[in-house]
C-alpha cells in the first residue's frame, strides 16, 4: 500500500482545523482550505489558541506545537491539494456545495487521491455518484470536537473498492483514531441513537415530566456520563440539533423529527438553563427509563438493518460519546427482560417505533449477548488475529483470552497459512490484563478463578511460541503487563516507532504472572530483566530492538512486506545468545547480587512484597525448562493475591496512589 503523507481539509470552521489539527499532531502534513483568506486565518488561529491551551495544561511543549504547525499550510488554492493521498471535506451540510466541491476537486487531483466526506447527515453515495472516481471515495465521520475525540466512522458506499477502505483505515490509525466501519445510511451508527436520546430530553422537559436539571441527570445516570443531554446540546450548538434531526426525520420518518421546543430554543438564540430548579429525585427512574427505552430500541434497531455490529455500536457510544457502557453492554447489565419492557414502552409511545427483532429473539434465549472481542482475517497467507477492545485498551480477560484460543486454533490448523499476525485495535497493542477481574475474584475469595484463567493464558502462550506457523506481535502502540508477556511469547515482534514494553505490576502489588519475567530474562540475562521488572519503567520500540527482543521497527504501510519477510526467514531463534549494549550495562548492574538490596529499598512507590516475589521467582526459574517455570510462577498465585498489597494496588488503579504496608 502507497505511502499517506499529505493529507488535504477541505473548510477551515471547528471540524475541519480540528481535523487539521489531529493530523499534524500525529506527524502528518496537512493542507487546510477555506474559500477566504479570512476564514483560512481564523482556522489557523483555533488550531494555535488549542496548542497554546494544550501547553498550559502540559499536553505539549513549545517545541511540540511549533513541530505541529509547520506541519500545516493554509490556502484558498485547491491545486494545493492537488498531489494529496486523501483530501477531506469538512464544509457546511449543503448537498449543492458539497457536490460542486467534489466535482472541482475531482479534476484538479492526482488519480491516486481518495475524496472522503465529513458529512453527517447526506449518503455518502449521492457525492460518489457525481465524480469519476466513485471507487476512491469514502466517508470519514469525525466528532467534536475531533483533535481530541477518537472515534472515526469509515463509511464505505456500494462502489468504494477495497483497496480505498484498507487506505482510509490505515490513516484511521495513523492518525491516532479509532475506527468503526459502518453501512452508509441516515445518521450512520452513532448519531442514529445519540439525536434520538437529545431530542427526547427535548420531549420529556416539554412534556413537563421533569424539569432540567432533573432530565440532566437522569441522561447522567442511565448513560454513566459526565455531561447531561442538554449541557452537550449547549456545547455543540443548538442549531447543529435541529439540522440534524431534521436530516433524520425527512429520511426515516416522524420519530426522529425535530421537537417543537428544541426548534423553539434555537429561534431564541438561547443555550439551554440547567442550573435553575432543583434535581426531583422521585422522577429520575421514569425518566432513566424513557432514554433506555429510545436508544436500546433504536441501537438494536441499526444492528437489525445491518447497519453495524453490536460489537462497533458499544465502541462508538464508548469512544465517541463517553458512555461508561455500550448499549448493549447495558442490556446486558439491565438485563433483556427490563431492556424489552422499556423499549416496548416506547413503541406504545410512538407508533413508528417498532420492537426490533434483535431483542424479541434475545429474549426467547433468555440470555445475554455474547461479544466479538477478538476477530480474526485471512489475506492469502497471514492470519491477523485482533484484540477489538479499543475502549479497554484491548486488556485481557477471560472472555478475550478464550476467543484468542479459538481465533488461534483456526489459524494453525489452517494448511494455507504461514504466520499469525498477533495485533490490539486503537492506540494500544494490549495494556495488561483487566484488573476489575482480578479485584472482583479477591472480594468474592476465588483466587482460584485467577490461576485457572492465568493457567489458560499460559497454555495458549506456550501454543504460539512453539507453533509450527510464524508468530508474530504487531506492537503499534502501548504494552503492558499480560500484553507485553504475550508479545514475548511470540516468535517474532514487529513494531513501529510507537510501539513499546512495560511491566507495571510491581506498582500495582502484583507480579508478571504470564511467563515474561522468565522470557526476558531467557532474551537479556537475569539483572536487566529485574530492571525492567521491579521500576516498571517503558521500553522503547527503538531500546528493545537495540536489546534484540524487537526483530525489527515498521512503518505502519510497511507491515504486511515486514511480515512476509519473516514468512520467508530461515529459522530464528529468540532466545539466541547476545551482547547487550553498553547503554543497558549499568541498568543491569544496579539489579545485581551486590546492589539488588540497596537498589529495591529505593523503589518506595513499589510494593515490598511484590519486589521480594519478583526477585525470588526470577532467581527460580533460571535453571528451570520453560514448562517448569510455568509450574513454579502458577505457584505462586495463591500466596501473592492473598496479600493486603495486592488488594491495595488492584483496588487503587484508576482511582488513587497505593499505600503498600508490605502485607
Amino acid at each position: 500500500m502507497s505511502q499517506i503523507s499529505k493529507i488535504g481539509v477541505i473548510g477551515a470552521g471547528h471540524m475541519g482545523s480540528g481535523i487539521a489539527q489531529k493530523i499534524a499532531q500525529e506527524g502528518i502534513d496537512v493542507v487546510l482550505i477555506d474559500i477566504k483568506d479570512e476564514f483560512v486565518a481564523n482556522g489557523l488561529n483555533t488550531i494555535k489558541s488549542l496548542l497554546q491551551n494544550g501547553i498550559k495544561r502540559k499536553i505539549f511543549t513549545q517545541d511540540q506545537m511549533d513541530a505541529i504547525l509547520t506541519r500545516i499550510k493554509g490556502s484558498t488554492d485547491l491545486n494545493a491539494v492537488a498531489d494529496a493521498d486523501i483530501v477531506i471535506e469538512a464544509v457546511f451540510e449543503d448537498r449543492q456545495v458539497k457536490t460542486q466541491l467534489f466535482q472541482n476537486l475531482d479534476s484538479i487531483c492526482s488519480e491516486k487521491t481518495i475524496f472522503a466526506t465529513n458529512t453527517s447527515t447526506f449518503y455518502v453515495s449521492e457525492f460518489a455518484e457525481q465524480i469519476k472516481r466513485p471507487d476512491r471515495f469514502i466517508g470519514l465521520h469525525y466528532f467534536f470536537h475531533p483533535a481530541k475525540n477518537r472515534l472515526l466512522e469509515i463509511i464505505p458506499h456500494s462502489g468504494t473498492s477495497n483497496e480505498t477502505i484498507e487506505k482510509a483505515l490505515l490513516f484511521a490509525k495513523l492518525h491516532g483514531k479509532t475506527a468503526i466501519t459502518v453501512k452508509d445510511t441516515p445518521g450512520f451508527a452513532v448519531n442514529r441513537f445519540f439525536i434520538p436520546s437529545s431530542n427526547e430530553a427535548c420531549r420529556m422537559l416539554q412534556e413537563g415530566l421533569g424539569n432540567a436539571p432533573t432530565i440532566e441527570e437522569a441522561s447522567r445516570r442511565a448513560f454513566g456520563i459526565g455531561m447531561g443531554s442538554f449541557e452537550i446540546l449547549n456545547i455543540t450548538g443548538i442549531p447543529l440539533a435541529v439540522h440534524a434531526s431534521q436530516s433524520l426525520g425527512d429520511e426515516l420518518g416522524l420519530f426522529y423529527q425535530t421537537p417543537d421546543i428544541l426548534k423553539s430554543q434555537m429561534e431564541k438564540n438561547k443555550d439551554w438553563d440547567i442550573e435553575t430548579g432543583e434535581v426531583e429525585e422521585d422522577k429520575i427512574q421514569a425518566i432513566v427509563d424513557r432514554f433506555l427505552g429510545i436508544c436500546l430500541g433504536v441501537a438494536a434497531t441499526l444492528v437489525d438493518e445491518g447497519v453495524a455490529t453490536i460489537e462497533d455500536t458499544d465502541i462508538g457510544a464508548k469512544v465517541g460519546l463517553k458512555w461508561r457502557r455500550g448499549p448493549f453492554e447495558i442490556m446486558n447489565h439491565i438485563g433483556i427482560e427490563k431492556t424489552c419492557e422499556v423499549v416496548k414502552a416506547m413503541t406504545q409511545k410512538y407508533p413508528g417505533f417498532k420492537m426490533p427483532d434483535l431483542l424479541v429473539n434475545q429474549k426467547k434465549r433468555g440470555q445475554p449477548f455474547k461479544f466479538n472481542v477478538v476477530d480474526l482475517k485471512i489475506k492469502e497467507e497471514i492470519a491477523y488475529i485482533t484484540i477489538n477492545r479499543p475502549d479497554a485498551m484491548n486488556s485481557l480477560n477471560e472472555a478475550v483470552v478464550e476467543q484468542l484460543s479459538e481465533k488461534f486454533s483456526i489459524a494453525d490448523n489452517n494448511p494455507k497459512i504461514k504466520a499469525i499476525v498477533f495485533q490490539g485495535s486503537g492506540k494500544a497493542f494490549v495494556a495488561g490484563a483487566d484488573i476489575q477481574f482480578f479485584v472482583d475474584k479477591i472480594k468474592a475469595n476465588k483466587i482460584k478463578d485467577i490461576e485457572v484463567f492465568t493457567r489458560k493464558g499460559h497454555e495458549l502462550f506456550l501454543k504460539i511460541e512453539n507453533c509450527s506457523k510464524k508468530t508474530i506481535a504487531l506492537l503499534d502502540g502501548l504494552s503492558l503487563g499480560g500484553g507485553s508477556e504475550m508479545a514475548l511469547a511470540c516468535q517474532f515482534i514487529l513494531a513501529t516507532k510507537s510501539g513499546s514494553l512495560g511491566f507495571p505490576e510491581t506498582g500495582i502489588g502484583i507480579i508478571p504472572g504470564l511467563g515474561g519475567m522468565f522470557r526476558m530474562e531467557r532474551q537479556v540475562g537475569a539483572d536487566l530483566a529485574k530492571y525492567y521488572v521491579f521500576t516498571g519503567k517503558s521500553i522503547s520500540a527503538k531500546a528493545a530492538h537495540d536489546l534484540g527482543i524487537i526483530y525489527k521497527i515498521v512503518q505502519p504501510n510497511e507491515i504486511v512486506g515486514a511480515v512476509r519477510k519473516v514468512i520467508d526467514l530461515p529459522d530464528y531463534d529468540k532466545y539466541r545468545k547476545r551482547t547487550i549494549p553498553a547503554k543497558f550495562i549499568e541498568l543491569a548492574t544496579t539489579c545485581n547480587s551486590e546492589n539488588i538490596k540497596t537498589f529495591t529499598k529505593s523503589l518506595t512507590s513499589k510494593s515490598p512484597i511484590a519486589l521480594k516475589m519478583a526477585n525470588e521467582v526470577l532467581d527460580a526459574q533460571i535453571d528451570l525448562s520453560i514448562e517448569q517455570a510455568i509450574e513454579f510462577e502458577l505457584g505462586k498465585l495463591d500466596t501473592l493475591f492473598n496479600t493486603a498489597d495486592a488488594r491495595e494496588g488492584l483496588s487503587s488503579v484508576g482511582h488513587r496512589k497505593p499505600v503498600f504496608k508490605g502485607e
